[in-house]
């Protein structure tokens, strides 16, 4: 009898889903093989000899053969997700303007034509091309982009998201918290302690991307054009996000959660992010490593931690699956299913690329709720601007899109950092 899980899949989703469990797979047996060199390399330690260099390269690459195994993982659930270029973007039912917008913008997009797209804007009481130029891509489209870039950008996929229809958006936000008390039902309500507001904004950046294709593919009926822009941006718009939700300088694009003042955790204040240092300049102590982890998971609060990630590059991850609880479990464990995370100490651990990595001063570790600490704000409207002219025979498509971001809770985010303190 077929089981149960298999019922109704296509070939091609069973064929994916093989391919996932053989990713996993791999990367188990890796982790078994680098725990067993990693014991042997650790026992020399304990009894104090000095470390074997054989051992140490045998370690490194059975690190390097599991940050393959998990990038190959990665994508595979990437392109699992990823409908075929000539399928339909969305198979959810459309009204007539909905029709007609995807009628003119694949006329658009294939010859040049506008005025389809410029009579909708028009109706719709929107300008009919922007700043820069350009017509508004598809809702179907647009959704699809962000769809895929959620799954390719590390924090896009933890943070909180909220679409605006302005040019930034702004909130207000209590630092001490509401007033609040207990009061007996006839008693006067006492008064409480006047609330500390801050006004927040989040100004939404031009983010673009300029992908290229020949006339024949536009005229390959097959080909779906709304598809194909959707694969084209969404790598490099993940990829420009994901460096500047960590670095960025928020002013030309989103404000980083790396780039607010730091202070120790003892001396924290609102608008300054607190970090707990490992008390060795440059790595983790000599002695109990791990405390340092310990300490920047309990620097957060209880109410934060149940949600709470650790967000961290490729490398400081492989210095940290070397590390062993006093009981001598690892700390680090591989995904139990295909398409899962890593864990560190029972919590999620992402791999964010644009995080620094372990240095004198390094803030290379966060740990924190992401979805209360940091806020992504998407502009509502992806745009395409033709351009048949400046890379004959080639034609460019200019895709732009507004999106902000910035700390929006102060507490949420605390990092490890590489210092004495």
């Amino acid at each position: 009898m077929m089981a149960t899980h298999d019922m109704g899949q296509s070939p091609e989703t069973k064929a994916v889903h093989t391919i996932d469990r053989a990713a996993l797979d791999e990367l188990m047996r890796g982790f078994e093989a680098f725990k067993q060199e990693n014991d042997k390399r650790l026992e020399r330690i304990e009894k104090g000899r000095s470390g074997d260099v054989l051992v140490e390269e045998k370690i490194e690459r059975l690190n390097s053969f599991m940050d393959d195994a998990q990038t190959k993982m990665n994508e595979l659930l990437v392109k699992q997700g990823r409908p075929k270029l000539e399928a339909k973007i969305s198979d959810e039912p459309m009204d007539g303007n909905s029709r007609l917008h995807k009628k003119a913008f694949e006329l658009y997009m294939r010859s040049g034509e506008t005025s389809g797209l410029k009579a909708l804007e028009s109706k719709a009481l929107s300008a009919g091309s922007g700043p820069d130029g350009g017509y508004l891509v598809t809702p179907a489209t647009e959704n699809e982009i962000l769809r895929r870039m959620s799954q390719a950008s590390p924090i896009r996929a933890i943070a909180s998201v909220r679409q605006i229809s302005t040019a930034n958006f702004r909130k207000a936000y209590s630092t001490t918290g509401p007033g609040a008390g207990w009061v007996a039902e006839t008693a006067a309500v006492p008064t409480t302690s006047s609330q500390q507001i801050v006004d927040m904004n989040f100004p939404a950046m031009e983010l673009y991307a300029m992908p290229s294709a020949t006339q024949t593919l536009l005229d390959d009926a097959a080909v779906n054009v709304e598809q194909w822009i959707a694969s084209e941006v969404e790598t490099v718009f993940a990829e420009q996000e994901g460096a500047a939700f960590v670095n960025g300088d928020g002013v030309t694009r989103p404000l980083g959660f790396q780039t607010p003042a730091k202070v120790a955790q003892s001396a924290w204040a609102w608008g300054k992010l607190g970090y707990v240092a490992t008390g060795t300049a440059g790595s983790f102590a000599p002695s109990a490593p791990s405390d340092a982890l310990f300490d920047v998971i309990y620097a957060l609060k209880a109410g934060y931690r149940q949600n709470a990630t650790f967000v961290m590059n490729r490398k400081t991850q492989s210095v940290i699956r070397k590390m062993k609880t006093t009981t001598g479990e690892y700390l680090w464990q591989p995904p139990m299913m295909a398409g899962g995370q890593a864990s560190l100490l029972n919590f999620p651990l992402v791999e964010a690329e644009d995080m620094p990595d372990i240095a004198a001063g390094s803030s290379a570790i966060a740990f924190g709720n992401f979805e209360r600490g940091y806020l992504i704000v998407d502009r509502i409207g992806v745009r395409v601007l033709r351009d048949p002219y400046s890379a004959k025979p080639y034609i460019l498509y200019y895709t732009t899109k507004r999106v902000g971001g910035g700390v929006q809770d102060f507490d949420a985010i605390k990092f490890l950092k590489f210092d004495v303190s």
